[in-house]
This record gives C-alpha cells, sequence and structure tokens, in this order.
C-alpha cells in the first residue's frame, strides 16, 4: 500500500515547487491542489488511494507554501502564475495532460485551468469550491463595510494579517482545522463578523478536533517555514484575477467535470453549484452529507470514493 511520500522539489519555470508524488508512471495523471490555510498534505488521504487505484499524482505545495518558493510581490501570486505552475510541473515531468482536482483556492486554480490551459486538461474536479466567478472586492465591500469584519478584505492590506497569523499559528489550526457541526447559518455571508482570523486566539474551537498532535505540527511547521505573506497574496489578487480571466465561471466548459459539495460548508455552501450544469457540458455532482470545509480530512472515504468512480467512468 502507498504511503504519504516525502516530497521533491521540482524547478516549474520561473519558481521551484515542493511536490509530493505517487503512482505508476504510466498511470493517468491527476494534480491535487490545496487550499488556504492548508498544504499538499492536505490530501495524504486521496494521494494514497489515488495511487493504489492506478493513478499517477502529483500534489504540489504551490507557490508561497511551505518549502516552496515564495516570491516577494503580490502580483506574482496572481491565476497567471498559479496556471503557469502547473504547467510547469506537467512539463517538468512529461506529462502533456491531467486532470485538476482542487479544493478551497485550489478549486480555483483547477477550474482556470480548462479557462487558461485548456489543452494541458483531461478533466476538473472541485471540491468544495465551485465553477464561479470570484466576487470583486467592490461587492464584498457592499456586504461587509467594515473590512474586518470579512477575513478576504482583512486580508487585502499587506502586513496586517500576517503578524497575527504568524504569532498563532498552532492555534490557528487546532481551533480552525476541527470537524463541522450542524451550522446554523446557510453561508458565512450571512454572519456579522466573517473574519475568525483577526482574533483567533480568543476564538473558542470551532468543532470537534479532527487532526492528530502530529499532523497539526505538520501544518505549523510548514507555515513556520514560508509565513503568510504568499498565501495571503492569493487573496491580494482577486481583482487583477478578473482582469486576467475573465471567463472564469462563465465560459461554458465542455471537459469532464465533477462537482464534490459538503453539506455543512458554510464558507461554501452547496447551494453555491447549482448553476454548473448549464457551464459544464459534461457534469456530475456528488454530494457529501454531514461534512464540513475540511472534505479531504473530514470525509476522505466518500471523498476517494467520488472521485475514484467518476475518474474511472470519465477518464480511465
Amino acid at each position: 500500500m502507498t504511503v504519504f511520500p516525502e516530497a521533491h522539489r521540482v524547478d516549474v519555470g520561473e519558481v521551484t515547487l515542493e511536490v509530493h508524488e505517487a503512482g505508476p508512471a504510466d498511470g493517468t495523471p491527476i494534480v491535487l491542489c490545496h487550499g488556504f490555510p492548508e498544504l499538499a498534505f492536505s490530501w495524504r488521504h486521496q494521494l494514497v488511494a489515488l495511487a493504489d487505484a492506478g493513478y499517477r499524482v502529483l500534489v504540489p505545495n504551490q507557490r508561497g507554501y511551505a518549502g516552496s518558493d515564495k516570491p516577494g510581490n503580490i502580483e506574482d501570486y496572481d491565476l497567471a502564475h498559479l496556471t503557469a505552475d502547473l504547467v510547469g510541473l506537467l512539463d517538468a515531468k512529461g506529462i502533456d495532460k491531467a486532470v485538476f482536482a482542487g479544493h478551497d483556492w485550489g478549486g480555483f486554480v483547477a477550474w482556470a485551468m480548462p479557462v487558461m490551459h485548456p489543452d494541458r486538461c483531461l478533466g476538473c474536479i472541485g471540491v468544495n469550491t465551485p465553477y464561479v466567478p470570484f466576487p470583486p472586492t467592490a461587492m464584498l465591500k457592499l456586504a461587509f463595510p467594515d473590512p474586518e469584519k470579512l477575513y478576504i478584505l482583512w486580508f487585502q492590506e499587506p502586513g496586517v494579517a500576517e503578524p497575527v497569523l504568524e504569532a498563532n499559528t498552532r492555534i490557528l489550526f487546532e481551533k480552525m482545522m476541527t470537524k463541522a457541526t450542524r451550522p446554523d447559518i446557510g453561508s458565512i455571508s450571512e454572519l456579522d463578523d466573517a473574519n475568525p482570523f483577526r482574533r483567533i486566539a480568543e476564538l473558542e474551537s470551532i468543532g470537534p478536533v479532527m487532526l492528530s498532535e502530529d499532523e497539526i505540527q505538520t501544518y505549523v511547521d510548514g507555515f513556520t517555514q514560508s509565513g503568510f505573506f504568499g498565501p495571503v497574496s492569493w487573496y491580494r489578487n482577486i481583482d487583477r484575477n478578473i482582469g486576467i480571466a475573465p471567463g472564469i465561471g462563465q465560459q461554458v466548459l465542455e471537459l469532464p467535470t465533477l462537482m464534490v459539495t459538503a453539506e455543512w460548508d458554510a464558507a461554501l455552501p452547496p447551494a453555491m453549484a447549482d448553476g454548473m450544469p448549464a457551464l459544464c457540458k459534461d457534469y456530475e455532482r456528488v454530494d457529501i452529507a454531514e461534512c464540513g470545509h475540511w472534505t479531504q480530512q473530514e470525509k476522505p472515504e466518500e471523498l476517494n470514493r467520488a472521485m475514484i468512480d467518476w475518474l474511472g467512468r470519465k477518464i480511465a
């Protein structure tokens, strides 16, 4: 049985990324893209299951994270750069096309691939993150006039979020990366204060413990190594990304697509995916019940089953 492998460094062009890789060299390639605040480690259960099922699995720590390169400019973290890294990863490995799967921010990168680099894509899987346009900051400000009350807006000013997150890294993962309980709200947009990050030290744990001490330490080590400038700068390119690739969430996709929703994810509720059938010609959806935001780790067996079943029928 496959075990989660050590990362190796791969020159993908402009930067070098840490990449975890497993599975047969002749297997259908699948690239797994993590979100925030996460690492390639978040996909450990899927890497093992997919490799054992015969797929060639590549899971990078994306730019700005852990031991991958951390460019110093905010614009270095826009979708042009993030998707180019994945193209560079395929080139470095001699791979023509791959399936791209993404969760949270990694989902937006994965959905950007068939819009920006359609010739490199076999299929696309969204985990919690649907194929929709990212709302511009001006729209977010209408809903949250006080930028401190929405973490996405609080993240916009360089140097504001970083010292808070870096001073509370262990607390962040202990309190936030937990199992979900049934939410009393339909989505995060209904909260008066949707920024747990700025007050993470005072927050009570959001739910039951999901990670072991060793697993928490893996995240702490990764973010101690990288800091938070790079990861948070992904959010600082929201408006820039709309100009770079206005078709994301609007252009009709022809390739096979799978959307996996999580019933109790308040940040990315399942209803956000309701418009996808009109935008995805070859579309399937799987809903995972009683699952929160951290689907790969909270309900790994259900997610593995959904991905492997779809890959076997649609991609082979």
